[in-house]
């Protein structure tokens, strides 16, 4: 990584230079890139939608607006427009027939090994990356951002596995 680095810290990445910033400073997606060892603040982003979405499957209505009611932290603090949004904007689903039917139906019951799956399959993880390592890095950052009474909430829903993730996260 030496090789990486430069003097002008203009030109020292993100990823090089996070470990300098004290967690509490660090940006939610920065949380998540550090945790889960990527090297790029999009693949954080993508992670944690995916993330998210799987969360939000397990929940009813109710619930998933009581934790997006307490999202309201900036992601990102960039200029780039694709970063541009607070943590809430990320648990909300961009696609509109899946935010709308995600309303309307029942909360799903999902098995550990299939929460797992999930995010392995639609992750797009690099090859060194577990997906449980993404699932935890996401895990701390939004507990971070949550109080006591929706972390409660989140873990009764969270089955087994995925449950010991979020109470170790």
């Amino acid at each position: 990584m030496s090789d990486k680095l430069t003097t002008d810290p203009q030109k020292t990445t993100r990823h090089e230079t996070k470990a300098d910033v004290p967690a509490e400073h660090q940006s939610f997606l920065e949380k998540v890139m550090a945790g889960a060892g990527l090297e790029d603040i999009f693949d954080a982003r993508d992670i944690t939608e995916i993330v998210f979405r799987t969360m939000r499957d397990m929940m009813t209505t109710e619930a998933s607006d009581r934790v997006a009611s307490e999202l309201h932290e900036e992601a990102e603090q960039t200029k780039d427009k694709a970063l541009q949004n607070e943590v809430a904007d990320l648990w909300k689903d961009t696609n509109p027939i899946v935010a709308f039917l995600s309303r309307v139906r029942p909360a799903l019951e999902i098995k550990p090994e299939t929460f797992i799956r999930r995010i392995r399959e639609e992750g797009g993880l690099q090859g060194d990356v577990a997906p449980e390592t993404a699932i935890k890095a996401v895990f701390s950052a939004t507990k971070d951002e949550l109080s006591p009474e929706r972390i409660q909430e989140i873990a009764n829903i969270l089955p087994g596995e995925i449950r010991q993730m979020w109470d170790q996260a």
